[in-house]
Parts: C-alpha cells; sequence; structure tokens
C-alpha cells in the first residue's frame, strides 16, 4: 500500500516538475520574442529559444512550451515580438512564422529523440526545423498578403520573409546548441 501512495507522488512530483519546467521555457520563449536587434531588418530571439527548449526538454515538453506560449499570446497575452498578443497576430501576414514554431519543435524534437544529442544531429535537426517554420510561415504569408494586400510571389516572399533572417538563425542555432551542450553537462531536465 505505501508503494503505491509512493509511486502516485513520485508522479505527480514528475508532473509538477515537468509543469515547471514547461513554465520556465514558456518566460524564456517569451523574454527572447521581446529581445529585437536592430539590423536593416530586426529579429528576435524567439527561435533560439524554441531550439534551446526542445533540445532541453526534449520533444513532449518542448513543444508543449510553444504550443501554451502560442495560446497564451492568442488569448491576448502579451508574449508575441514588440510585447503583443492576441488572433490579430496570428492571424496577419507573419503568423505563420509563429505558428510553424510548432512545426519546428515537432520535427527537431522527434529527429533529436531517434538519433540523440550530438552537436551534428542536433545542428540538422534545428536546420529541419527551422526550414519547415519556414516553409509554414512563407506559404502562410503568401496567402494572408494576397488576401489583404495583392498577389505575391514565392521568390518575392522569400526576399522579404527568408533571405534576411537565414543567417541570423544560423547563429541562433549555433548558440541553441551551444546552450544546450553546456546545460545538459550540468543539470538532467
Amino acid at each position: 500500500m505505501n508503494s503505491v501512495i509512493e509511486k502516485n507522488q513520485h508522479r505527480r512530483s514528475l508532473t509538477t516538475m515537468d509543469l515547471a519546467y514547461t513554465a520556465l521555457f514558456i518566460g524564456l520563449i517569451t523574454i527572447c520574442s521581446w529581445i529585437s536587434i536592430p539590423m536593416t531588418i530586426p529579429f528576435t530571439m524567439q527561435t533560439f529559444a524554441v531550439f534551446v527548449a526542445v533540445g532541453l526538454l526534449g520533444m513532449k515538453r518542448g513543444t508543449l512550451s510553444v504550443v501554451t506560449y502560442i495560446l497564451l499570446g492568442a488569448i491576448g497575452v502579451p508574449v508575441f515580438a514588440g510585447f503583443s498578443g492576441g488572433l490579430g497576430v496570428l492571424m496577419g501576414s507573419t503568423g505563420g512564422y509563429i505558428i510553424g514554431f510548432i512545426a519546428s519543435a515537432l520535427i527537431t524534437g522527434a529527429i533529436i529523440k531517434v538519433f540523440g544529442k550530438k552537436t551534428a544531429v542536433m545542428f540538422f535537426a534545428m536546420i529541419v526545423g527551422l526550414l519547415a517554420c519556414y516553409a509554414f510561415g512563407t506559404v502562410w504569408f503568401i496567402y494572408v498578403y494576397g488576401k489583404t494586400t495583392g498577389a505575391i510571389g514565392v521568390a518575392t516572399a522569400l526576399s522579404w520573409c527568408v533571405t534576411p533572417y537565414i543567417l541570423p538563425d544560423l547563429v541562433k542555432i549555433i548558440l541553441a546548441i551551444i546552450l544546450v551542450k553546456r546545460v545538459s553537462n550540468y543539470v538532467k531536465l
């Protein structure tokens, strides 16, 4: 009888820890979305935080962090870039890139889960996850922009929404891998 109670308490504490880590990484993604690095086209650190969340928490908890972050933004909590929130942001022309973070988390997490946390595997997983985000976001952008402003070609959409972010996103991936490797050496999440 006591062992059953102990197992149930242990399960609850794991669930509590899962929720605590999820909340911590929702906060990290939010803070990173507020960090805007001024360039010709400013960019945020959201992608970095998404990859760190998945790299440290794994596919299930990392994706839960991303989904919850997006849901908080959808109901109006100002968690998105520029301290914005609401369905209008998600339904806007660049909202597909935010929703694309879910695909990034799932794909990156799945590849890491299957092949492990070797540096090359994580780099490959994050690149594939980023490409999925780019693809989803660009299709969304073309659709929404086309409905609100006028038709736009794929090449133009890519030149506006993807090309300027490739190099910064590669740097964010490298930083995310370094952080995941360093933290994983000391803390098991």
